[in-house]
Order: C-alpha cells, then sequence, then structure tokens
C-alpha cells in the first residue's frame, strides 16, 4: 500500500475547463469569456485580482463543474449559474481538492500552484440569496496562484505536473 503522501500527489484524473469568467472591478459582475490570458504571478488578464501586487494566493479561483446541481439542490433551486459564484474557472471531471498544494497544468503552456480552498464570502447570500454562503461552505473550489502564463480556453484539459 502507499503511503498517505504518495497517494495524495497522485491524481490520474483529467479535468477540463467548461466555463472563464473575469471580474473586473470589485463589486462588477463577472464577464464570460471563451479564452484568457493568465499572466504569470497576478491571475487573470483583465480580473481585478491581476491588478494587485505581485504573488498572493488567490490570483484565480476554481470551482468543481459537479457542485453547481449540489449548491442548486441545496437552495432549492432550478440551477446556479457560474456568473452568481463570482469564480474565474469553472472546472469538470477532477476533484480539485485534490489539487491544493500540487502544480497542475491547464492547457498547453498555464501551469498552476493550488493554494488552498475558496471560503465562500459574505456576498453569497446576495449573489445567490438565503443560505447562499452555508450552502457553499465545502463547495467553494479552490484558490491558485499562477506560475506560468499563457493562455486558457474553454475545454483545456488540466492535469496534474510530474
Amino acid at each position: 500500500m502507499k503511503p498517505l503522501r504518495e497517494r495524495l500527489m497522485d491524481v490520474p484524473q483529467v479535468g477540463r475547463v467548461t466555463w472563464i469568467g473575469v471580474r473586473p472591478g470589485h463589486g462588477e459582475a463577472m464577464t464570460e469569456l471563451a479564452s484568457v490570458e493568465a499572466i504569470e504571478q497576478r491571475g487573470l488578464d483583465g480580473d481585478r485580482a491581476a491588478r494587485g501586487r505581485p504573488g498572493g494566493n488567490r490570483q484565480v479561483t476554481l470551482i468543481q463543474a459537479e457542485h453547481l446541481p449540489v449548491l442548486a439542490a441545496l437552495l432549492e433551486r432550478q440551477g446556479v449559474s457560474p456568473h452568481e459564484l463570482r469564480r474565474n474557472l469553472v472546472v469538470s471531471r477532477i476533484n480539485l481538492l485534490s489539487l491544493v498544494k500540487l502544480r497542475f497544468r491547464i492547457g498547453s503552456d498555464v501551469v498552476l500552484l493550488g493554494t488552498g480552498p475558496c471560503a465562500p464570502c459574505a456576498k453569497m447570500d446576495d449573489s445567490l440569496g438565503p443560505g447562499g454562503f452555508q450552502a457553499l461552505r465545502g463547495h467553494g473550489g479552490i484558490t491558485a496562484q499562477v506560475l506560468a502564463g499563457g493562455t486558457i480556453r474553454l475545454r483545456d484539459l488540466g492535469r496534474v505536473e510530474d
């Protein structure tokens, strides 16, 4: 049997980008995109996070596509839109929490480092309605740093770096 450390680093699943969005300014609505430039140690071009100081753990936010129906069920709604969740990337087919503390590639050029869980903010009750904050706890995705920049496109694959 593999030791726990080895099992944590072994992520055979391959994800796929299903939605891309940036938030141009504080409190502004998300802008949906077909592709975006990831800027090393900054974030995504056009997103307010990229205009701050270089570094930081929350340059890019990612959420699992599989969690959207869970959130809708918890909120007793027909659906939840990525626009409402205020995350930059929606990714399917991979457990994003398994990417925390690991380097992973999206597309051919972009390398991200999973920096931690993406906790919900108080704005989730405004965005999703009463209970939005609580529904998102444990389903908020992850935050990441951009280690190598490049273009992220819809349908790009994401996998752990060797």
